[in-house]
């Protein structure tokens, strides 16, 4: 019956095993890009932590340290090779086949084969979980203390000079590895974004300090050594609260100027920026089937399009495109594209794209897009009812009206509207609109909604987007722009002149008001047929930021980048070597960030996230994805060097102190130390995964 029992349970097991490979490679079968690009991303991780490992292998078997088990990604063991005196002793799934009465632990699908020899000590294993790997020594332990062995050749018999270069040699190898593999995507060259200004947010440091699109950032703190668009990234995130990053611009011209910027936090990014945008070309990207038709529908192009005039001015780079937009102050600007048909013809089509204004930040920091016009708040406008329910069978709202009123508030800003919204969750709630027809009459309407919790993000919604009337220059609030006054306007007024020029939209109050910046400007409005007035704004204070026109639709122009390639071996080692150092000192500075609070948490990535970045990487391209490899080397080199027990710094630290003892910590205060580390460690890991879930649902 043991017997009997015996095989089936076998054979049962060898069914599952059957059926998993079998599923797996279904699903393999269909999608047979993604799933190797998911193979590299692992086999790339995997090939960092491999060459961690060899280091402590290498200096182990230099230190005359028994090594056990070398193994290429983690248990339960997928296959096991040693050499035995009889030959090559080979096991397969030794627990998943385990074989009765078998101490060997060498389970049924295990052979020998080859010629007899000298035994071997160390057992190497492909793990079935293909991630990372592991070296074992003969007494050493990865939890708790390390087991006593009268073996001279234990780890914990070695002298601790011996024991802390095996330790150090994990977080040397990453080093070397890292420069070794930078040599490699230098020598074949990397196309990377160059640190070129794209534009500048208003209000930011970059626009106060004076950078404009077209520049390109030739030093950064002294440092000026293959600068690319992610070193400004990285300097604004690892300055100090307050401190003042010293930069160099080379202009459009071909000048050199000095800027001293000082990083702010940005709406919605957990990082402190500079207020620069990425670098982008004349060519749109191309996008899915679903989002080109959208995309078309918008403004009229389509991907592959090389814009190449605005608004009847040639443009040659995407910063040029920037200027002239910037200043168009209209709703719409008019570009001609070059587009290659499906017979290979060039043709020139034109289109136009709506503008709206960049604006001065303010209400909700989470609505970036709402703001106010030098402390003027446009009032709301509906421009999408597609998800409303208007109930109690009386009223309706369209794409176009202007909310004039809602629970009671008068011309309310996004914000209040936000506010009242979340006070009325599963209770009726009246918005008051005004509709324009064709011929200019005007009519007032109310409906009534059930504002309701959205199952996509947790806000209570009424089902309505909504945007800034801008073709109109009614006020609808105004507000002081950090700590400076505010425009003495009343709601519902509407602006008849700025600084005596005649203007009939918002688009021409920006244009007319960004002529007085630094000065004093007088505003004319009229509130009804018999009322008017005018005021005076001062703008001379720092607290104002030129308002500029911008497109109004996400256009995807595809980035700008640039080949960065060494000149020879020696040049590739020279910038392997520098970036790697680079990657360090960045590592070291985000932890201390961190610890001081002037980096977030929510900005850091766990093992999702940096498994969604090399999936990304391999996508992009296999030189990216070496690149991003380096970086991760050098970052698990810091990483694995800190003083935290379990990791290979804490061990080290441990190993100091028994040097200076005499005599190594206890076996009681180890296991502590130990344990408080794995806690620490699983507490780290869990946030950041947590966190990477939360960012890929916000972010998607």
């Amino acid at each position: 019956m043991g017997g009997t029992k015996g095989s089936t349970d076998k054979y049962s097991r060898l069914a599952l095993l059957v059926i998993i490979v079998a599923v797996a490679a279904y699903y393999i079968s269909g999608r047979l890009v993604m799933w190797w690009n998911i193979f590299l991303a692992v086999m790339g991780f995997s090939a960092v932590v491999f060459i961690h490992e060899c280091g402590h292998f290498i200096f182990a078997k230099l230190s005359d340290i028994k090594v056990e088990v070398f193994s290429v990604f983690l248990p339960p063991v997928l296959l096991g090779v040693r050499r035995t005196e009889a030959g090559w002793r080979i096991r397969i799934l030794p627990k998943f086949f385990p074989k009765e009465g078998d101490e060997s632990g060498d389970g049924l699908l295990s052979f020998t084969v080859g010629k007899g020899g000298k035994a071997g000590e160390t057992e190497y294993r492909i793990g079935l979980i293909p991630v990372a790997g592991y070296v074992k020594m003969l007494g050493q332990e990865d939890t708790g203390a390390d087991k006593k062995s009268d073996d001279p050749r234990s780890f914990g018999n070695k002298s601790v000079p011996a024991r802390m270069a095996v330790i150090a040699a994990g977080v040397i190898f990453n080093v070397i590895a890292a420069i070794g593999i930078l040599m490699i995507v230098y020598l074949v060259g990397i196309n990377r974004m160059p640190a070129v200004v794209g534009s500048v947010l208003p209000g930011s440091p970059a626009a106060r300090a004076g950078l404009r699109a077209g520049d390109e950032i030739v030093e950064i703190s002294g440092k000026s050594d293959n600068l690319d668009f992610g070193n400004i990234m990285v300097a604004a995130v690892l300055s100090d609260e307050g401190e003042e990053v010293r930069l160099k611009a080379r202009r459009t011209d071909g000048s050199v100027e000095g800027f001293g910027i000082v990083a702010e936090e940005m709406a919605g990014v957990p990082l402190r920026r500079f207020g620069i945008m990425t670098p982008q070309t004349l060519k749109l990207g191309e996008v899915s089937m679903t989002d080109a038709n959208e995309l078309f529908e918008r403004t009229g192009l389509r991907g592959g399009d090389v814009i190449k005039s605005v608004n009847g001015r040639d443009v040659q780079e995407h910063w040029q495109l920037v200027e002239i937009v910037e200043e168009a102050f209209e709703p719409t600007v008019t570009v001609l594209a070059e587009r290659v048909g499906e017979s290979g013809e060039v043709e020139l089509v034109e289109s136009e794209i709506g503008l709206t204004l960049n604006f001065e930040r303010g209400g909700n920091v989470e609505e970036p897009d709402l703001g106010n016009i030098y402390s003027i708040v446009p009032r709301l406008q509906i421009t999408d009812v597609s998800k409303v329910e208007i109930v109690g069978g009386g009223g309706s709202v369209e794409s176009g009206d202007v909310i004039v009123g809602i629970g009671g508030i008068e011309n309310p800003t996004y914000e209040e509207m936000r506010e009242v919204t979340e006070e009325h969750e599963g209770k009726e709630l009246v918005i008051e609109v005004l509709r324009v027809d064709s011929e200019g009459a005007e009519d007032r309407r109310t409906a009534t909604v059930v504002p309701k919790r959205s199952k996509d993000d947790g806000r209570v919604v009424i089902g309505i987007v909504v945007g800034l009337e801008l073709e109109r220059a009614v006020v609808g609030r105004t507000v002081a722009v950090k700590g400076g006054r505010a425009a003495a306007i009343p709601g519902s007024a509407e602006i008849t002149a700025v600084g005596g020029i005649s203007v009939s939209n918002f688009y021409d109050v920006a244009r007319e008001m960004g002529r007085y910046l630094g000065q004093s400007v007088t505003i004319d409005y009229r509130v009804d047929e018999q009322t008017a007035g005018s005021v005076v704004l001062d703008l001379s204070g720092e607290d104002f930021a030129a308002v500029k026109t911008t497109l109004a639709e996400i256009v995807p122009f595809e980035p700008l980048e640039r080949l960065y390639k060494a000149e020879g071996v020696v040049d590739a080692f020279v910038m392997g070597s520098k970036k790697s150092v680079w990657f360090i000192v960045q590592t070291y500075v985000t932890l201390k960030g961190l610890l001081a609070r002037s980096i977030s948490m929510e900005a850091m990535s766990g093992p999702v996230g940096i498994a969604a970045m090399s999936y990304k990487a391999v996508e992009h391209s296999f030189i990216s994805f070496l690149y991003l490899l380096a970086f991760i080397s050098a970052n698990l080199a810091v990483i694995n060097f800190l003083p935290i027990p379990v990791v290979d710094g804490g061990v080290c630290v441990l190993l100091i102190v028994e040097r200076i003892k005499g005599r190594p910590v206890s076996v009681r205060v180890q296991e502590a130390i130990s344990y408080a580390g794995l806690a620490l460690i699983a507490m780290a890991f869990l946030y950041l995964t947590y966190n990477d879930i939360i960012n890929f649902f916000r972010y998607r």
